[in-house]
C-alpha cells in the first residue's frame, strides 16, 4: 500500500484558518524523523525573511487579506437560570437589545457546545496557545485569542480591542513562604495590569465590540451611546473603549465615593460624567430607568455580554499553568458577576475537554458590604440586600448585587466558599503583600485577607496551588495607602505602616537613623 504524505500547514495558516488544525499535528515525531529533519535543516539554505505588510496597510487590513471563511459556531441569549415554569425555547439573538428574560430574570450567553465539541480539547489548547503574544488582529488580545469561546459570530472589523488581557500571573513566593506558613504554590493573577487598570477591560471589549456591530451597517441600530452605573472601574473601562470606537459614553457615579484616580479616567476619555448624590445601587436604579427611555445601551453586568470577556481570565490562568487546574481561586466579590465569569470559563474548558476538573472558588467580600457572605452563612436560605457601608474596597461596596443568583450557581458547582474581611484585615493584608513586592489594591486585600483566614483554619493547605485574583491596580487607590502609612485611619492600628522619616540634611543625623533601622543587619 502506498504511503500517504501529510503536509502540515504553517503557523500563519493556522492563525488565519483556526479550524484547519488536525489532531495528527500533535503526534510526536520519531527519533529518526527528528534526526532527518535536523540533517535537512543543516543542508537547506536559510529561508528568506518574512516581509512586513505594506506600509500603507494596518494590522486590521492585513488580517482581512488572510481571513479564513466564517466558522459555524454560534451563541445566543437564554434565561438564567432556566426556570421550570419558563419557555424552554426562549432565546434571543445577540443582535437584539435585551437585558431581561420574559419573566424579568437575568439572561446568559449560551454557546453551541455541540459545534465546539467537534474539535477535541487538544485542538483548542493548541489553537489558543498559538495566538498568545502576537499582533495578528484580533488574536493578540487575551480575550479575542479565545474568540470562538467569546463572540464567535462577530466580524473582526467590528471588534474594538486595546489588546487587553495577557496579564501577569505572579508567583507570590515570599508572601506564601514567610507569611502564610510555607505556602509554596501561591500566585496572584494581576488582572489590574490592563489598559485602564482593572479586570473590567476584559468584559468591556466584548460589550463595546457588539455595540459597534449593532451601530454599523447592515444592522444600523439607532444607539445614541452606551451608559453605565459605576463604582469607578466600570466607567473607566467603558469610557476608554467607547473613545477608541468613537461611541458616546455616559457614566453615573456616586458622588464622593470613588477615588480621584478612577474619576479622572472617564473625564479624560471624554465621557459624560454624572456625579449623583446616592450610592452605587441608587445609580444602578437610575441608569435602568434612563436606558428604558433613551436609546442608550446598558453596559452594567446586568448585560451578560461582559461576562463572556471576563471568563477568559480563567482560561488564561489555565494556559499559564500549561493547562493544569489550580486547587483554589479567590475572587473579590461586589456585584458578583466576576465569580460566575470565572466559573463559566473553567466549566467551558472542562466540558470541551481542555481540562478534566474544576478548581474550588472562594468569593471574598468586605464585611461592610457582605450580602453574599450572610446568604452563605444562612445555608443559602434567604438573601437579604443591605445598604452597604463605606469600605476602602470601594469598587465592591454594593449591597444589592445584580448577579447574586449567578454567584450561587458558581459556588455550589465548585463546592465553593464565601469569606469576609473587616476594614483593618483587608488594609493589613494589602499592606503586607506590598511589603513582599506587590502594589495591591484594597479589593485584592479583601481576597488576601480571606486567604489568611482559610490558611489559619487549614481549609487551604500549604501545598495547594492557590490563585488570588487581583482585580485592579494599586495606583488607582493611592489615597487609601497614603492614609494607612500616615496612620490617619480612625480606629485602625495600621500594623504595617511605613511612614517616611524626616531627617536633617546632616551626615551624622542620617547615619543615626540608618543604624537604628539596620540594627542587627550590619
Amino acid at each position: 500500500m502506498a504511503a500517504t504524505t501529510t503536509h502540515a500547514p504553517s503557523l500563519s495558516f493556522l492563525l488565519s484558518h483556526p479550524h484547519s488544525a488536525s489532531p495528527q499535528l500533535r503526534l510526536r515525531p520519531s527519533p529518526h524523523h527528528r534526526l532527518r529533519c535536523a540533517t535537512d535543516a543543516a543542508a537547506a539554505p536559510a529561508a528568506p525573511a518574512k516581509n512586513r505588510r505594506p506600509a500603507d496597510e494596518n494590522i486590521r487590513e492585513e488580517a482581512a487579506r488572510h481571513r479564513a471563511p466564517s466558522n459555524d459556531f454560534s451563541a445566543w441569549y437564554e434565561p438564567f437560570p432556566p426556570g421550570p415554569d419558563g419557555d424552554p425555547h426562549e432565546r434571543y439573538s445577540l443582535d437584539e437589545i435585551v437585558y431581561r428574560s420574559s419573566s424579568g430574570g437575568l439572561l446568559d450567553v449560551r454557546h453551541d457546545m455541540a459545534a465546539l465539541a467537534r474539535h477535541p480539547g487538544s485542538y483548542w489548547r493548541d489553537l489558543f496557545d498559538s495566538r498568545v503574544g502576537r499582533t495578528t488582529w484580533p488574536y493578540g488580545s487575551g480575550v479575542w485569542s479565545k474568540k470562538e469561546f467569546v463572540l464567535p459570530g462577530i466580524h473582526p472589523d467590528h471588534i474594538v480591542s486595546l489588546f487587553e488581557g495577557n496579564s501577569n500571573l505572579f508567583w507570590a513566593e515570599r508572601l506564601g513562604r514567610d507569611h502564610l506558613a510555607g505556602m509554596n504554590d501561591l500566585w496572584v493573577k494581576h488582572c489590574g495590569i490592563s489598559h485602564t487598570g482593572s479586570f473590567k477591560d476584559l468584559g468591556m471589549t466584548v460589550l463595546v465590540s457588539q455595540v459597534n456591530r449593532l451601530r454599523r451597517a447592515p444592522l444600523s441600530r439607532p444607539i445614541a451611546g452606551v451608559g453605565c452605573a459605576s463604582t469607578g472601574d466600570t466607567s473607566a473601562a467603558l469610557s476608554a473603549y467607547c473613545a477608541a470606537a468613537g461611541i458616546p459614553a455616559i457614566v453615573f457615579l456616586p458622588a464622593n465615593r470613588i477615588s480621584l484616580e478612577q474619576l479622572i479616567q472617564p473625564i479624560a476619555n471624554g465621557a459624560t460624567v454624572l456625579s449623583l448624590d446616592t450610592d452605587f445601587d441608587g445609580c444602578m436604579r437610575l441608569i435602568r430607568e434612563v436606558t428604558a427611555e433613551l436609546p442608550i445601551y446598558l453596559a452594567n453586568s446586568l448585560n451578560s455580554l461582559r461576562l463572556e470577556g471576563q471568563k477568559t481570565a480563567a482560561i488564561e490562568i489555565l494556559q499559564q499553568f500549561d493547562w493544569e487546574v489550580p486547587d483554589w481561586i479567590i475572587v473579590p466579590g461586589g456585584n458578583l458577576g466576576n465569580i460566575y465569569a470565572f466559573y463559566k470559563g473553567f466549566e467551558m474548558c472542562r466540558a470541551l475537554g481542555l481540562v478534566d476538573r474544576l478548581p474550588r472558588l472562594v468569593c471574598a467580600q468586605a464585611a461592610n458590604a457582605n450580602p453574599l457572605y450572610r446568604y452563605y452563612k444562612s445555608g443559602w436560605t434567604q438573601f437579604q440586600p443591605q445598604v452597604a457601608e463605606p469600605t476602602f474596597a470601594s469598587a465592591i461596596q454594593i449591597g444589592d448585587p445584580v448577579s447574586v443568583d449567578r454567584a450561587v450557581v458558581a459556588l455550589k458547582a465548585t463546592n465553593g466558599i464565601v469569606a469576609e474581611a473587616t476594614e483593618e484585615e483587608l488594609m493589613n493584608a494589602m499592606s503586607l503583600a506590598d511589603r513582599t513586592g506587590m502594589f495591591a489594591c484594597p479589593h485584592t486585600g479583601v481576597a488576601l485577607a480571606a486567604l489568611f483566614k482559610l490558611r489559619e483554619d487549614r481549609t487551604i493547605g500549604p501545598n495547594d496551588r492557590t490563585v488570588v485574583v487581583s482585580t485592579a491596580h494599586g495606583l488607582k487607590f493611592s489615597q487609601s495607602k497614603i492614609d494607612y502609612h500616615d496612620k490617619k485611619i480612625e480606629d485602625m492600628a495600621c500594623k504595617y505602616a511605613n511612614p517616611p522619616v524626616s531627617v536633617k540634611a546632616d551626615f551624622g543625623a542620617v547615619m543615626d537613623v540608618l543604624k537604628k533601622r539596620l540594627k542587627g543587619k550590619l
